[in-house]
């Protein structure tokens, strides 16, 4: 064996990718619950990989037969039902993870110098996934798959001067159509995965350039002993990895557990109207998107110029980008971080989930008026930042992890 990997590593380097990234990769040892949702993701990507491969093999992405493919899938192809489960709850399950993922960045001070590329190449990861769930969404041509489509791609009307052309241009016709779901099936299952995929190597690569952060925000590489080794880090393999194994355990429970008794989740993951095939004379008397991009549904119809409405929802993804310049604290995690950032951060999550419950409730003045609020609370999150981060007193922050 120790011939075969001299052969190989003469050739590729195998060995100095797994010592680099796995063996020799010290990582903070104060790590805690919400440091799973990093490798779960990764494990979710796989999921939706594998089981979107299998699916397409029975699909067909034409009008006239879409509908029809993914019933076949789910009564006739042997344990098509459990693929086409496992591929749904994945999406839902794939942000659910990415948010905590994201909230411990923001948590822990994850984008601040000298990782703001971690980050930026995490929320071009969040961007693609949107872009690949809406996508997908139409796939299995569904009133709401149709509706909701012809919803979110009439937006971009709202542009001024190109905003027709570039609605049919998206549609590929002038209304949503056979050639719109080809090109969405083209753009789900080729080009955005790809890009997503380079993505998270990127993503991996510039983590592991500047190294993990953890709950104390203190720089690991600063103390090592003779050997050079972080005296505060421990090898990613094979601590972290053996650690990550029990959280995918529990997910996996989680997860099949969802499968296996309500996979619809009471037609939040799968909507009642997609049960029944498209058409483009009947609306659903309610259309919103699915529930991970409810917020910003929220925030769109908070708005009543839609021109405006568009700007706010796409400047409420946009910001997150601009986030690690935002944030003027000298320190990095919340624990050392003053009332004021904990409070705000706290505002921001709850502004966050209430928008996500308005956008799945079909709109009446009192909830319009709650969206105008927790909008206002959003984004004042990230306007206010470099005032009471920078005004704030903080805590001294120790030399060493705390454990």
């Amino acid at each position: 064996m120790s011939k075969f990997m001299e052969w190989v590593d003469a050739r590729f380097p195998a060995t100095k990718m797994w010592e680099d990234h796995l063996s020799k990769y010290y990582a903070p040892k104060n790590f805690n619950f919400f440091y799973f949702f990093g490798s779960l993701a990764l494990l979710v990507l796989v999921n939706q990989i594998v089981t979107g491969v299998w699916l397409t093999m029975s699909y067909t992405p034409s009008a006239e037969e879409a509908f029809a493919s993914v019933e076949y899938i789910m009564r006739d192809v042997e344990y098509g039902w459990i693929l086409r489960y496992l591929h749904s709850t994945g999406a839902s399950a794939f942000f659910v993870v990415v948010y905590l993922h994201m909230f411990r960045g923001l948590l822990y001070g994850s984008y601040q110098k000298p990782r703001e590329l971690v980050w930026i190449f995490g929320m071009l990861i969040y961007l693609m996934l949107m872009a690949e769930a809406f996508m997908g969404y139409l796939l299995p041509w569904g009133q709401m798959s149709y509706w909701g489509a012809q919803v979110i791609i009439s937006l971009f009307g709202a542009i001024p001067v190109i905003g027709a052309d570039l609605t049919q241009w998206i549609r590929g016709d002038y209304l949503i159509s056979g050639i719109t779901l080809n090109r969405f099936f083209a753009l789900h299952v080729v080009a955005l995965p790809i890009v997503i995929l380079g993505l998270v190597v990127l993503h991996i690569l510039a983590l592991h350039e500047v190294g993990s952060n953890n709950p104390d925000g203190v720089d690991i590489k600063k103390k090592k002993d003779e050997n050079g080794i972080p005296l505060d880090g421990i090898a990613f393999h094979p601590y972290y990895t053996v650690k990550d194994i029990v959280g995918v355990v529990v997910f996996l429970f989680v997860f099949c557990f969802v499968i296996f008794f309500f996979p619809e989740m009471g037609g939040y993951f799968l909507e009642k109207p997609n049960f029944e095939a498209a058409n483009p004379f009947k609306t659903p008397a309610h259309i919103a998107p699915v529930w991970y991009f409810t917020p910003f549904y929220a925030i769109l119809r908070a708005i009543p110029d839609k021109l405006m409405g568009v700007i706010a929802m796409g400047a409420a993804i946009a910001v997150l980008f601009v986030l690690p310049w935002l944030d003027r604290s000298p320190v990095k995690s919340m624990r050392y971080k003053g009332w004021m950032s904990k409070i705000w951060l706290l505002v921001f999550c709850v502004s966050f989930v209430i928008l996500g419950v308005l956008g799945v409730l079909s709109p009446t003045p009192g909830r319009t008026l709650l969206s105008q609020v927790c909008t206002f609370l959003y984004f004042a999150y990230f306007i206010l930042m470099p005032f009471y981060t920078k005004l704030e007193k903080t805590k001294p922050v120790p030399e060493r992890v705390t454990g």
